[in-house]
């Protein structure tokens, strides 16, 4: 059968030198994020990865050996089969692989496949990798790609609407303004700037997250310190002071942080309590014995967070029944990403006398760790 199809029946285990070499090629085939079969050159898979088996429900003991056409039998949305229409193994010489496209499982579950050849020195088919992604992935992230673009050109629209009405009535009428409706004026063109920069700044930092390009620059931080910094700023801004609490339980390890994320994650956290929950806003700051490191809880006493909708704060643009003041839904989402970026976890639950208590920790960190 050497150099034949195998279709017609013949399900021999592939050698074991040779799964052993394409193997090695692929050292980590099972961590990929995407399903992977590979076929030699006789189409019998030789690589079938757990992202493969997830997408499938297909073991990977039951598809190693068989031709990769029987046991993946795609079909396109007229239901063809794909196989016979690109006839990977007697079509183009010159063809070296196939580009993204959907396709359908027989159970009718929609895959996003890719194919790549690698030939010899005469064309011919050596191996056939097949690259599997979950369909319905990308349409969850092609919709939170048009809920983001929504998004933003709504929460633009207002501010520089502002911004353009009253620069053009400034320049316009400029003499028939006194000097307390000048500086009126520029004071809601300066608030409105301000907004626009921190939705720009979120945007960045939501990329970042998604991308893993968060850039760490850690230094000793002394939470508590960073705590009393924020609502400094937050009394300064014309919030009643005694609305703020601050406990702090024990001395805490040497913490290595990056102070700016960290006045970023407490900042969010702060605002948050303030503008969802009501009566006062509680930050405990104590050691965290199980992971070596610190933990800090943000409280209020407000109606708090159903216990339904704990996992989904922490997503893109949700937004709390109790939002009256808007908001772009966006900043909860950043705070998760920071601090997991502290290698830390963050959760919410119910706070002891009500309300919401958001509550991270992060372990104590090292110079070289930075």
């Amino acid at each position: 059968m050497d150099g034949e199809d195998s279709r017609g029946g013949d399900t021999a285990a592939v050698s074991p030198h040779v799964r052993q070499a394409i193997v090695a090629a692929v050292p980590s085939a099972d961590d990929l994020p995407d399903g992977l079969v590979v076929a030699d050159a006789q189409a019998r898979i030789v690589i079938f990865n757990r992202t493969a088996t997830r997408l499938t429900g297909i073991p990977a003991e039951a598809a190693l050996g068989r031709d990769f056409r029987d046991v993946l039998p795609l079909h396109d949305g007229e239901g063809r089969d794909w196989w016979k229409c690109v006839d990977p193994y007697g079509g183009l010489l010159t063809r070296t692989r196939h580009p993204e496209r959907s396709l359908f499982l027989p159970g009718g579950a929609e895959t996003l496949v890719t194919a790549a050849y690698s030939r010899d020195a005469e064309g011919r088919v050596e191996r056939f990798t097949v690259c599997l992604r979950d369909a319905a992935q990308r349409i969850r992230q092609e919709r939170d790609r048009a809920d983001l673009v929504s998004t933003v050109a709504h929460e633009l629209r207002s501010p520089l609407t502002s911004v353009k009405g009253f620069t053009a009535t400034l320049l316009a009428k400029w003499h028939r303004f006194n000097d307390d409706q000048k500086r009126v004026m520029l004071e809601t063109v300066n608030a409105d700037a301000d907004r626009v920069t921190r939705l720009i700044t979120e945007l960045l930092d939501v990329s970042r997250i998604e991308a893993g390009r968060l850039e760490m620059r850690r230094q000793v931080v002394d939470l508590a310190q960073e705590v009393r910094k924020v609502i400094a700023g937050r009394v300064a801004a014309g919030d009643a002071e005694d609305r703020f609490r601050l406990d702090v339980r024990g001395a805490l390890p040497e913490m290595w942080m990056d102070p700016d994320k960290v006045d970023q994650i407490l900042g969010n956290l702060v605002e948050n309590a303030v503008r969802h929950g009501a009566g006062t806003v509680t930050i405990v700051v104590e050691p965290d014995v199980h992971r070596e490191g610190a933990a800090v809880s943000v409280r209020d006493e407000g109606e708090g967070i159903p216990p339904e909708a704990a996992q989904r704060v922490f997503r893109q643009f949700w937004r709390g029944s109790s939002n009256r003041r808007g908001g772009t839904g966006l900043g909860l989402y950043i705070v998760k990403g920071l601090v997991e970026a502290h290698s830390g976890v963050i959760t919410v639950q119910r706070a002891p006398g009500g309300g919401a208590e958001f509550r991270f920790t992060v372990p104590a960190g090292a110079p070289d760790y930075a």
